[in-house]
């Protein structure tokens, strides 16, 4: 069984495609982690906004947490509507591409591929932040773990989504279940002491204000706690990953997400205040999450802190499979409309676009290697690409219903107006809070990005000009070959070559680029016996030796200058034959020179039409395979009974 196979596990046929679309239950893994795992971060990077504050921050969490939440209310509706109107996934670069013209998609589907990976990046740091949180001695290796954790989840993506759905389950559930079980204990403890619970283990200590209260910081704070909404978005992208009916199990998953969402940001927010948690600055040692020291000061650090810890550990880190599951459907569809390459669109063997998953994982893996692991250093980035998304998508719908008729679906279209208006609003406040702490590298990039569309885009199209043909084939003179075969040595490769060329045509010469004399004489004396001397007696027309003496060991420029000679003394097409060792192991490629691929492409790149190259494969046989003496006989004669047959008797 080869490595892959071993890894990624066996190759599926495409029948097979129905049979590993998904449920609710195990969707909500699939797509809803990103969404979840924000309850982590989201309340956090509000609280760290308002760390100048002091204690008198935390009076501030909670109608910063009610705005969020009447948000997610909105978004929720207009994406509900999203999936029943576009069952096939209803992504906002579809979404705003139909309705709101190809420019609008676009900027759409820029603002889409950085949400994603910011939140495979945001999603692994954050993780990480929470094991270094419970064991300090990691601190030092943030980053190596991020990555470890990056290529773990890559390779579980890359074996298909019912594996990824069943590999993140156990956690995933693990992981509400005992928050939620923190949280409704939390919520007890601080109702029975009127608000004013004593924690089992104290959070750290929050300092006096050192600053002052003003609306400035409040919408900073709100803009940093609106990361708790990114992931949303995901379950209208992946509806053609359920199984039949497909929106009525998207609508399920989405419901299931957002509710615990809610939940989790409005309890979260009322402990914070109620056992005075704050937020800490992850580059000091001894950091704290504000999950870590709410769960701490709720039931102490025994069996069920770790165990939450643990599990809250592994959803942050899984939560980047949302991304995996969205980045490469966007892709896909992206491809198919000429504005990423073709690759994205191929199915891989395990049903996946694998390409997709390729990239995302090495832009995420740059990016959390720019920013060393920090989750700080990336929050300021974030929610900027996902609000963006949000806002295309709503306004989008709002244009989908006007098509269809204004007084028939005047409801939702005032649902998808007012999530398009809110979202708007939200991404304004958002870049410009953070727009000096971050924020204005996703504002730069989109126009990179879209340029970068436009460019793919602008390639292919010239491709169909060019090659695209409504007319007969024409008939006429068959095409004149002009043939050169380097010769290195005369050897099986050299035969073979040989052979080939001049089975289609008649005019061929052998090159030999030399910078020894007596290497020479001896190419020439073995070309003579084993060549010329067997097309004399054949009757066949005879194939010369050009040598070119190269002084100064060059080989490509001699090669290249005589088949610049020839275009212009012979007319046409020159073609070179390429004799192409093909190893029978990866590793044996490293063993040998790319000289042939080299001079491949420096052709090509001429850009000459009466130029063709030609490879002529040697297959080395593996170690304990049958080996005829006559493949390995080293100064083989050449045959010309092997050549076709209506040439063997040409005089």
């Amino acid at each position: 069984m080869s490595l892959l196979r071993r890894l990624l596990g066996r190759r599926l046929a495409t029948w097979e495609a129905e049979r590993v679309k998904i449920g609710a239950t195990r969707g909500v893994p699939v797509l809803g982690l990103d969404a979840l795992a924000s309850a982590a971060y989201g309340p956090e990077a509000a609280l760290v906004i308002l760390i100048p504050l002091g204690v008198a921050g935390l009076d501030s969490i909670r109608p910063i947490t009610t705005a969020i939440l009447a948000l997610l209310v909105i978004v929720y509706f207009s994406y509900r509507q999203t999936i029943v109107a576009y069952p096939n996934g209803g992504g906002a670069y579809i979404v705003a591409k139909e309705n709101l013209g190809t420019h609008a998609g676009l900027c759409a589907a820029a603002a889409l591929i950085i949400d994603y990976v910011l939140n495979v990046a945001v999603g692994i740091s954050a993780g990480v932040g929470a094991l270094v949180s419970a064991f300090p001695a990691l601190h030092e290796h943030t980053l190596a773990l991020c990555l470890v954790i990056l290529i773990l989840i890559a390779v579980v993506n890359l074996r298909g989504v019912r594996e990824s759905g069943a590999a993140f389950g156990v956690p995933t559930y693990a992981f509400v279940v005992l928050m939620a079980t923190i949280l409704i204990v939390g919520i007890t403890k601080a109702l029975a002491a009127n608000g004013q619970p004593v924690p089992v283990v104290p959070p750290p200590h929050l300092t006096a204000a050192a600053g002052a209260a003003g609306l400035w910081i409040f919408l900073r704070a709100f803009a940093s706690g609106c990361t708790a909404m990114t992931g949303v978005e995901a379950v209208s992208n992946g509806v053609p990953m359920f199984k039949e009916p497909a929106p009525k199990y998207a609508n399920r998953t989405l419901t299931i997400i957002v509710a615990i969402l809610g939940f989790f940001l409005a309890a979260i927010a009322y402990l914070a205040h109620a056992y005075r948690i704050g937020a800490m600055s992850q580059e000091v040692t001894g950091y704290q999450t504000v999950l870590s020291s709410l769960v701490a000061a709720v039931v102490g650090r025994g069996f069920l802190y770790y165990a939450t810890v643990g599990s809250l550990l592994a959803v942050l880190c899984l939560s980047a499979n949302t991304s995996f599951a969205g980045f490469p459907r966007m892709s896909r569809v992206m491809a198919e409309d000429d504005f990423l390459p073709h690759v994205f669109a191929h199915v891989g063997r395990r049903l996946v676009y694998s390409v997709g998953i390729i990239v995302l994982t090495v832009l995420a893996g740059a990016l959390l290697i720019a920013f060393g692991g920090i989750t700080e250093h990336l929050i300021p980035l974030f929610a900027v690409g996902a609000f963006g998304a949000f806002t295309f998508s709503q306004a989008g719908m709002v244009v989908h219903w006007r098509r269809l008729g204004t007084r028939k679906h005047w409801m939702r279209l005032t649902v998808n107006a007012v999530g398009a208006v809110t979202t708007a609003a939200a991404l304004v406040v958002i870049v410009a809070a953070k727009f000096t702490a971050g924020a204005w590298i996703p504002v730069v990039l989109t126009p990179v990005i879209l340029l970068l569309f436009h460019s793919v885009r602008a390639h292919y199209a010239k491709v169909d000009r060019q090659l695209t043909r409504d007319a007969e084939l024409e008939v006429d003179e068959p095409v004149r070959f002009t043939v050169v075969v380097p010769v290195k040595s005369w050897d099986n490769l050299t035969e073979k070559a040989l052979r080939f060329a001049r089975g289609i045509s008649d005019d061929v010469t052998g090159v030999h680029i030399y910078s020894d004399d007596e290497e020479c004489r001896i190419l020439q004396e073995s070309w003579a016996r084993n060549v010329e001397q067997p097309l004399a007696r054949a009757g066949l027309p005879p194939t010369p030796l050009a040598c070119i003496s190269s002084p100064y060991r060059r080989l490509l420029t001699p090669l290249l200058d005589y088949i610049d000679q020839l275009l212009e003394e012979k007319p046409g097409t020159v073609a070179l034959i390429l004799p192409d060792l093909v190893n029978a192991r990866w590793w044996e490629y490293l063993l040998h020179t790319s000289r042939a691929n080299l001079l491949r492409s420096m052709l090509l790149l001429k850009g000459n039409p009466r130029i063709a190259v030609i490879a002529v494969p040697w297959y080395l046989e593996r170690r304990g395979k049958h080996v005829r003496t006559d493949h390995v006989k080293f100064d083989r004669v050449l045959q010309p009974e092997l050549l076709p047959d209506d040439r063997r008797h040409e005089p």
